[in-house]
């Protein structure tokens, strides 16, 4: 049995940016970070003597004579990918999908942790080594990315994969001179700087969950008419990495509102009405910027504020769910294993 154990994600700056038809043309960039909410795959072989072949439990329970009978497409093509059978897969989550935080890809990518994991067990001496674990990292953001986009055939970037694999706070490059496309540059703040940073960040939940892939696909279907301020979102990362490295947090919170206005002009379907009031009476309380995350429609939304100032718009809020959360550094890994 083999127990994996992945975050998700919160994406600052860039989002966009990381679709290849847009990064293989002109280059893309993304500053994100893994938090310490986290999803958990179980897995394990199934024995012979059940009338089915393979189980999948998550919010439905399958259980297929055959991996073509599965109904989930993430699982049905990671067991395709991996050439596994005679497989039992249990999910469980701390949030709820499809609310802005990188949950699918975090399921993907945890699903081939523990896949990988119980089908050769060579890799636990692989990734002894901190060049091991960088090419093992790689190789699970890559397979992830190939199952979602490719197999899965879902609209959307590559970002979200690669934060779940690799964990921490980071500068994601996109490019054609990068090899599969991305390279990843963790962004050197000390706890103390973390924690300072993070106790500025408040996230509420929406109440609303949506299909992220909808949104994702007039996003990218519209990524020609969008060119410039995809650019200037791009521009805007190196902005905010400049501000991290030089320990200026409260300009970073600044430039979030910038591209929280840049980003909902990319469809009309990024936000609404609600979400528009909930980001004034955060402005209002003395947020200096924040951002819906994740594709847009609803989820979670985040904001930079003072942490004095914290309380009042707890008040302000009050109608909302807050999900306190630090930040998380290192990626999805397996917390326990049996032979």
């Amino acid at each position: 049995m083999i127990i994996s154990k992945t975050p998700f994600r919160i994406s600052f700056f860039g989002g966009g940016t990381d679709f290849p038809d847009f990064f293989n043309e002109y280059g893309g960039k993304v500053i994100s970070t893994t938090i310490d909410k986290y999803c958990y795959v179980n897995v394990r072989p199934l024995p012979e003597f059940f009338e089915y072949k393979d189980e999948i439990i998550y919010s439905k329970i399958e259980q297929v004579k055959n991996i073509e009978e599965i109904n989930h497409p993430m699982v049905k093509n990671c067991l395709k990918l991996l050439d596994i059978k005679n497989i039992k897969v249990y999910y469980d989550a701390d949030l709820p999908a499809r609310t802005g935080l990188g949950t699918s890809s975090s399921f993907a990518v945890g699903l081939i942790n523990s896949l990988l994991r119980l089908k050769n067990d060579e890799i636990f001496r692989i990734i002894n080594t901190k060049e091991g674990m960088i090419k093992y990292k790689t190789k699970l953001a890559d397979d992830a990315i190939h199952v979602e986009r490719v197999m899965c055939n879902e609209a959307g970037g590559i970002q979200d994969q690669i934060a779940a694999s690799f964990g921490n706070l980071n500068i994601i490059n996109f490019g054609k001179e990068y090899n599969n496309g991305y390279n990843v540059q963790n962004i050197n703040l000390s706890y103390d700087e973390k924690s300072k940073f993070n106790e500025n960040l408040i996230m509420f939940f929406t109440g609303i969950s949506r299909n992220s892939f909808e949104i994702q696909s007039k996003t990218q279907s519209q990524l020609g008419s969008n060119v410039n301020r995809l650019l200037e979102m791009n521009k805007l990362v190196d902005d905010a990495y400049s501000y991290l490295l030089s320990k200026d947090f409260d300009e970073f919170g600044k430039l979030l509102d910038y591209t929280w206005k840049l980003k909902r002009g990319l469809n009309n379907n990024i936000s609404n009405s609600f979400i528009d009031e909930i980001y004034d009476e955060a402005i209002n309380t003395g947020a200096y910027g924040g951002k819906l995350l994740g594709a847009g429609g609803g989820g979670f939304m985040l904001f930079y504020i003072r942490k004095e100032l914290q309380d009042k718009l707890r008040g302000r809020l009050k109608n909302l769910l807050e999900i306190p959360f630090k930040f998380d550094e290192e990626g999805s890994k397996v917390i326990y294993r049996t032979v």
